[in-house]
């Protein structure tokens, strides 16, 4: 569930980046008591993510808004589909339209992006995760949309789950070391998870106790090795120049876990189209 209030502050920030001092044009061009209704459609087979962000633009621009859809998000929209009607002040719909599509296309581009990696995987084990690769300051709606999109979140932010990563282990002097202190440091329930690039690493993760061992950007065949070497010991999860070309590859190695930055920092913009007609 989005967190409302975290979303709104979100709409604020960019409706001020966007109108400052006034919206130059839709002043001069309207009255300011011209209504209507403003259609969103889909321009591209997608899937909906962000319906509740969408209207909450146009609320938070003026709050007497008319809103109807026929969706929910995660739904699977076909082009041309209708995916929500907004209804009020033509002036206050054309200036609050930019951030609205802008947030609701971009949801969608990565819910719709998601879909294509967890079906790409079906059949098999493994689930899709997201990283903490996120546009900054978007982080609630990307990983909302990956949700909906049907994979997974990994950890939020710094602060509720532990990795340990190449240049923790590094800095502190090895795997056995860096676990040690995290073991000593971290709350008892939290799970350790340990980044590895080889099969060198994988037998010292699991010697130092590791729940959960991410095998980064490791070939198939080494990729095949870890997961037999591991036999159940933790759960286990691919990253790393993870593609739509590659996944199911990656997933036919027997991880349990599948984590893709490119959920969030590649996905393309969802193309939807947002048509006003004017009413008495």
């Amino acid at each position: 569930m989005l967190e409302m209030e975290a979303v709104r502050k979100i709409i604020r920030r960019a409706l001020e980046e966007d109108i400052r001092s006034g919206d130059v044009t839709t002043s001069a061009a309207l009255t300011g008591s011209e209504t209507g209704l403003a259609t969103a459609r889909a321009k591209d087979d997608l899937v909906v993510a962000g319906l509740d962000v969408f209207r909450e633009v146009f609320r938070v621009r003026d709050g007497g808004r008319v809103f109807e859809t026929g969706l929910i998000d995660g739904a699977r929209a076909p082009r041309g589909t209708i995916l929500a009607t907004v209804g009020g002040s033509l002036a206050s719909i054309l200036t609050a339209e930019r951030v609205a599509l802008n947030l609701f296309q971009r949801m969608c581009g990565i819910a719709t992006l998601t879909t294509q990696f967890v079906d790409a995987v079906a059949g098999t084990k493994a689930k899709i995760l997201d990283t903490r690769k996120t546009m900054p300051g978007l982080r609630v709606l990307d990983k909302y949309s990956v949700k909906a999109g049907g994979g997974r979140n990994h950890r939020y932010g710094l602060y509720d789950g532990v990795l340990v990563k190449d240049n923790h282990i590094e800095a502190a002097g090895g795997i056995a070391e860096a676990v040690r202190r995290v073991r000593e440091q971290a709350p008892l329930m939290v799970k350790i998870e340990v980044e590895v690039k080889n099969l060198v690493e994988v037998e010292e993760a699991l010697a130092a106790g590791a729940d959960l061992i991410m095998l980064d950007n490791m070939p198939i065949d080494t990729m095949k090795k870890a997961v037999a070497l591991i036999g159940g010991r933790g759960l286990v999860e691919a990253s790393g120049n993870v593609t739509l070309a590659t996944v199911k590859e990656i997933a036919g190695t027997g991880v349990d876990l599948i984590s893709a930055g490119a959920l969030t920092h590649s996905a393309r913009a969802a193309d939807i189209s947002l048509k006003v007609t004017r009413r008495p």
